[in-house]
This record gives C-alpha cells, structure tokens and sequence, in this order.
C-alpha cells in the first residue's frame, strides 16, 4: 500500500485566454515546484477545476502531467464523476496514465438520492475496478454535501480504500473518522488553514491549495509537527490562515492563480463562469502575499 505521508499541492489546471487547456504551463509548474520536498501532487481536484474539463482534456492531464512527475513522488488524479460508470473510466484512464493513486469527490447533483448505502455502493464499485488505490474526498464547501464519519468508516472498509481528504474542516468528524478506523488508513487535511490541529489528531498529511504558493511554510509546519516543534508549528499555521482564506474560501480559484502569476507562475484564467479578480482584488492578493513574505520563485 501507497503511503500519503506529506504534503502535495492540488495542481491549478492551466488555461490561455481563449479558456483552451494548456498542460505544457501545468507541466512548467510542476517543474518549478519540484525543487520543494512535496510528497507529490494532485491533478484535477477542485482547484484543478474538474468540472469543467472534457473527458478527453482530463485524460490529456493525467497523461502529460505525469511526464513532469519524478517517480520518487506520487501523482493523484481526482476522477469523480456525477455517475458511477464515469468515475470508472476516469480512474482505470488515471492507472494507465501512471497515477499512484485516485481522489474520488462522491456523486452529488442527486444528492437527496445520496444515501449512505448509495454511496457505500458507488465507492466500492470504484475501488472493486481500480487497479489503483481510491482516497474519498469530502468536499462539501463544493459538493452541498458533507459525508459523515459513520458513513466514511463504512466506505474505508473496502481493502483498495487507503485515505480520506477532508476539506470540510470538521476537525471532530476527522478525529471520530481516526478512532474509528485502523491506523492503516490514512487522512490528509483539506486545507492549509487547518493543518497543524489536524497533524494533531491523526492527519498524516495534506492536500492544500496554499502548497502551490508557499509550498516550504507547508512543509515546514507538517516538519516542526513531526519534530515535535509544536510551537514553530503553530506559529507558522496562524501566519498562514489569512494568505490560505484568500486563496480558498474568500476568492477561491482566482485568487490562487494571481497569487500564482503574482510569483511567476503560470496561474492565468478560469473557464466560466468563473470570473477573474478585479483589479482591487488582485492588488489585495499580491499585498498580502508580500506582508507575509511569499516570494519563493
């Protein structure tokens, strides 16, 4: 079994302006980032902009991101899909492309129809047809739905279901979701905002948006936890919060990617409906990024 220990940025997908995919930018990305000691990346989660890519454009990702991936660090691909059969194609097409592993988002348009036992159905079905290992991703900021502990611990039962990322922030869910189940199954914090207390109760891990952007603060507080330097690591979470609000729950996509370009990264647009930040926008991100001394690249 795959170990996701550390930290892994959830790669932006790349667009020019005309809203046409480009991974050679998302490839350049990779590149500059793999100078930090990452344990990997995420291709297509929610920052990766899942929903809007074609299957086709999606199978493009995984397959020529991974060309920029060193083997010594694990590539996930984000696979879920609003149907079962999707999700399938989506994360055998990921195997083949080389991902370690598969970040399923459950299905959530139906989702009164979303039971626990539909759920506990369509997850292991997904992980009886992967050929890689299956992370649930709770992401109810996005899906209007938030899986609960109970429910999370019947999908865990599958052997090919190692991890759970959880973006909700729940941090008593997360510690009920650990003492629930073994400690072979992994979770991994959804957001650089809580990542510290979640190292606290059991997290191995996380998946942030802020690691494309201040991937060394990431990796340093995961770092000082595991030292056993709990207040280098908290001092550094609370510096964090305010660039990590901005860049996810505030103003979202656009504002990682401004920060992104604001770094000489390749950030650019999103496809819409998604909106670009307005000029007072983008000066607020770039001026928090520089009080707060974000300036690797």
């Amino acid at each position: 079994m795959i170990t996701l220990n550390g930290i892994f940025p959830p790669l932006p997908t790349a667009f020019d302006k005309n809203e046409n995919l480009l991974t050679s930018k998302m490839m350049d990305n990779i590149s500059r980032l793999n100078q930090f000691d990452l344990a990997g990346f995420l291709l297509l989660g929610s920052n990766g902009e899942l929903v809007m890519l074609t299957e086709e454009e999606k199978i493009k990702v995984y397959k020529d991101c991974r060309k920029a991936i060193p083997k010594s660090k694990l590539m996930i691909a984000g696979t879920g899909g609003q149907s079962t059969l999707e999700t399938i194609r989506l994360t055998k097409a990921a195997g083949d492309a080389g991902a370690d592993a598969a970040l399923v988002l459950n299905p959530f348009y139906y989702k009164g129809l979303m039971t626990t036992e539909a759920l506990k159905k369509h997850y292991f079905t997904v992980a009886d047809a992967s050929k890689i290992p299956v992370i649930i991703y709770n992401m109810p900021g996005n899906s209007g739905l938030d899986m609960g502990a109970e429910a999370i611990a019947k999908f865990a039962e599958h052997p090919n279901i190692i991890g759970l990322k959880d973006s909700g922030g729940n941090l008593t869910k997360m510690a009920d979701i650990k003492r629930m189940l073994s400690s072979d199954f992994q979770i991994l914090a959804g957001s650089a905002g809580f990542l510290f207390p979640a190292l606290c109760i059991g997290a191995i891990g996380g998946i942030l948006a802020s690691a494309n952007i201040a991937p060394q603060e990431c990796i340093d507080i995961y770092k000082y936890f595991n030292n056993g330097e709990h207040e280098k690591a908290l001092a550094l979470q609370l510096k964090m919060i305010p660039v990590n609000t901005a860049v996810t729950s505030g103003m979202g996509i656009p504002a990682l990617k401004t920060a992104m370009d604001f770094l000489g990264l390749y950030g650019g647009t999103s496809r819409q409906p998604i909106q670009p930040l307005d000029e007072k926008q983008k000066l607020f991100v770039e001026q928090l990024m520089t009080k707060n001394d974000i300036n690797h690249f």
